[in-house]
């Protein structure tokens, strides 16, 4: 194998792993809005994510069968579905259970987990237990070629893409919006908040279902590189508390640069070890790191 040839299967591996940091850094700002903001811990956020993916798959299901001119440009419009639906779901769960638990961890982590494993559940019952795909468009397709040999999957593109956006859109709304103002506010003095005229029930309200939206909005990129089941948001579940505990917990920054850091980390040693190996080495690495910086790399000092 020649060197060049080496160079575009390391480089291919590389944007193999930015396609999954965007993945995990999408899932991982939403937990890091619930996580680390609220101090909620939601095992069924994986779940929100799932919502995301099967509304993709309805979308185009839908497409297909009754406009057929619509599969082309039905992906967009079903991605802001997906945020809406995953969003409204947050909203009803953050109503219904989440509020009565604030301020007990260990208790959301109980029912949040109890919730995941019904939503599992209510996703196998409707769709069945087999992954499904949708029919993405056609532009979505194929490679883009920049140099002879090395060959960019189109749809890595756009999940890229996305990510960029969503990203710059949390960011702009934590520290320019009245929202955002409201959120860092709970988050810096919760007291002090209530007493400015901050309704900081609303906020978490909002805040909940925002990050359960964001969790949508990575579905609906999963479906592009891979299929959906009712228990595919599980498997990213972990990963993304390591992203958010690794990068410090209320840190978005530190939840972008620990997305990229694990997903390349992975991605990479993937190439030269199985994959399970690989997540093993990564795991291992997070532990060894955390051991001597318990806080995360970015830590953010908060008043309670």
């Amino acid at each position: 194998m020649s060197l060049s040839e080496m160079m575009n299967i390391g480089l291919m591996q590389g944007f193999a792993g930015l396609s999954l940091f965007s993945v995990l850094l999408l899932m991982g700002l939403g937990l890091a809005i619930i996580f680390g903001q609220m101090g909620v811990i939601n095992m069924a956020h994986g779940e929100f994510m799932t919502i995301g993916a099967y509304t993709i798959y309805l979308a185009s299901h839908l497409a297909e069968t009754h406009a057929p001119g619509l599969v082309q440009a039905y992906f967009p419009f079903a991605i802001v579905l997906a945020f809406g639906l995953a969003f409204a779901a947050g909203w009803a769960v953050e109503w219904a259970v989440i509020r009565h638990l604030y301020r007990r961890p260990l208790d959301t982590l109980l029912a949040t987990w109890g919730l995941s494993l019904a939503m599992q559940q209510v996703f196998r019952s409707t769709f069945g237990a087999k992954e499904v795909s949708p029919t993405l468009p056609d532009w979505l397709m194929g490679s883009w070629a920049p140099a002879e040999g090395l060959d960019i999957p189109i749809n890595g593109l756009f999940v890229m893409a996305l990510t960029v956006a969503v990203t710059c859109g949390v960011l702009i709304a934590l520290y320019k919006s009245r929202w955002g103002l409201r959120v860092r506010a709970t988050v810096a003095n919760r007291l002090m908040a209530n007493a400015t005229g901050i309704n900081t029930r609303r906020t978490d309200r909002l805040t909940f279902a925002i990050g359960c939206g964001i969790a949508g909005v990575a579905g609906a990129a999963f479906t592009t590189i891979g299929s959906t089941g009712p228990t595919s948001g599980s498997l990213y579940i972990v990963d993304a508390f390591l992203v958010v505990t690794f990068g410090g917990a209320a840190s978005l920054f530190g939840t972008v640069v620990s997305a990229f850091g694990i997903a390349q980390t992975q991605s990479i040693s993937e190439f030269f070890m199985t994959g399970s190996m690989a997540k093993v080495l990564t795991l291992s690495a997070i532990v060894v790191i955390l051991m001597f910086r318990p806080q995360g790399l970015f830590a953010v000092k908060v008043r309670k």
